[in-house]
């Protein structure tokens, strides 16, 4: 059924495709975050890594949106959505199995390490550009602020959970046995996304569409948008100095704060609720607030929280005050997703959805693997805890852009395609939703 004859009927989780693309999620999301935990535990407790090895590892997990970002999208736009994701929770499945293996071996190194980091990571660019780009095709626009945020709260769901159980089982089996969730998570995943009925038609090729043509066409889509360039500005500075956080917290909650691998693992379960009110929440107060001011302020308000972690010292206090700075950043960075994300898919023509994803995340987490970097150098430089004090205040300074153009000045966003300059609440003309997305 085209999604244009759905739009009345109903909420997304009344679809039998759209449940199964969530539980796919669910899943997915749960092994991703047991291994949040379990990977630089692996590399800092097992392999005895130092500070600017973890940012190595954060970086080469985030380096191919860097590396691969923009064909990603064009070759994406080429492709049937659903079986492009399939190929790639396989083939991440694959590659997280062969760790605890190598390991049982006696054969782990950081070097396979930083190898299955990269390839999983060149898979996941694959999976979420044709994921962002898939959903529009199951959903019709007025329903992708609810599905965003149903995968959203599945997300947030994950980050609760997935820590609290990583940390168990890093304690219980250790770190690289505790890996076997993400890859069992995966392969769930792609089971999830085979049983989806709807039939998606390949895209039609144009003639005489050439890969670099394609890619040129979806980069001008994005920087002729004043607001995508805003907010791909944004989200860029917000990635750059959560990758210092992604960076340093693990080496920080071991060596300063002197955490077991449980302790860490509630630590990041406790910070991860904030995602998920955070979720519950964004609909709700875009609807109240509107979206383009929802934008704006999710950031504002929540980036100053992010303090407590460089204040955090030793003891459950700490912990505590590391939890709650988390706990409300992370609130804040869910709700700008789905309200930034619902805009971009509803912006975007179908046919670029792939391309102008693609370029975005190019944009926009192409700074992830230049904050690993920064952060694992600054933890090796000065301490862990300088590392984080810097991240705090770049996550201060990061939502001027959005106060400094018209995003500003304006209630509710344009749901259409617009080429000029948008002003003071101006409508578009007419025409035909993380680390942030």
């Amino acid at each position: 059924m085209p999604v244009t004859s759905r739009a009345a009927t109903g909420g997304p989780l009344r679809m039998p495709d759209f449940r199964l693309l969530l539980a796919g999620a669910a899943t997915g999301q749960l092994g991703a975050q047991v291994t949040l935990v379990a990977l630089p535990l692996v590399a800092v407790l097992e392999l005895q890594a130092s500070a600017f090895q973890v940012g190595v590892l954060t970086a080469a997990e985030t380096a191919a949106f860097l590396l691969i970002g923009l064909p990603a999208g064009a070759w994406t736009d080429r492709m049937r959505k659903r079986p492009l994701m399939i190929r790639a929770d396989i083939v991440r499945a694959a590659a997280m199995a062969s760790i605890p293996v190598a390991a049982v071996a006696g054969a782990l190194t950081m070097v396979q390490l930083y190898a299955v980091a990269l390839i999983t990571g060149a898979a996941t660019v694959f999976f979420d550009v044709a994921h962002q780009s898939y959903l529009p095709q199951i959903l019709s626009k007025e329903q992708l602020v609810a599905g965003n945020g149903a995968l959203e709260t599945v997300r947030s769901s994950a980050q609760v959970t997935g820590p609290g159980v990583g940390g168990g089982l890093v304690q219980l089996v250790g770190a690289h046995l505790a890996i076997v969730a993400d890859a069992i998570g995966y392969a769930l995943s792609a089971l999830f996304l085979l049983g989806i009925r709807q039939h998606e038609d390949p895209p039609q090729p144009e003639p005489n569409a050439s890969l670099r043509g394609d890619i040129a066409e979806g980069v001008r889509f994005v920087v002729r948008q004043p607001l995508l360039r805003v907010i791909a500005l944004t989200t860029a500075l917000t990635n750059l100095f959560a990758a210092i956080l992604m960076a340093t917290q693990t080496v920080y909650l071991v060596r300063v704060l002197g955490l077991e691998p449980g302790a860490i693992g509630l630590v990041l379960s406790a910070s991860a609720v904030g995602g998920l009110v955070g979720a519950f929440c964004a609909g709700a107060l875009a609807s109240r607030v509107g979206q383009a001011r929802t934008i704006w302020l999710s950031l504002l308000v929540t980036g100053p929280f992010a303090l407590l972690w460089p204040l955090s010292g030793e003891g459950v206090t700490g912990a505590l005050l590391f939890a709650a700075g988390s706990g409300v950043v992370f609130f804040g960075a869910v709700v700008y997703n789905v309200a930034q994300v619902s805009f971009r898919q509803a912006l975007c023509p179908p046919r670029l959805l792939g391309r102008m994803n693609a370029t975005l995340r190019f944009f926009m987490w192409g700074t992830l693997p230049l904050g690993g970097l920064l952060g694992g150098a600054l933890a090796d430089a000065y301490g862990p805890r300088t590392a984080l004090a810097c991240c705090a205040a770049g996550l201060l300074v990061a939502p001027l852009p959005l106060l400094l153009s018209p995003l500003r000045r304006m209630r509710d966003l344009p749901t259409v395609a617009h080429t000029g300059d948008v002003g003071d609440g101006a409508a578009a003309v007419e025409h035909d939703s993380a680390p942030v997305s």
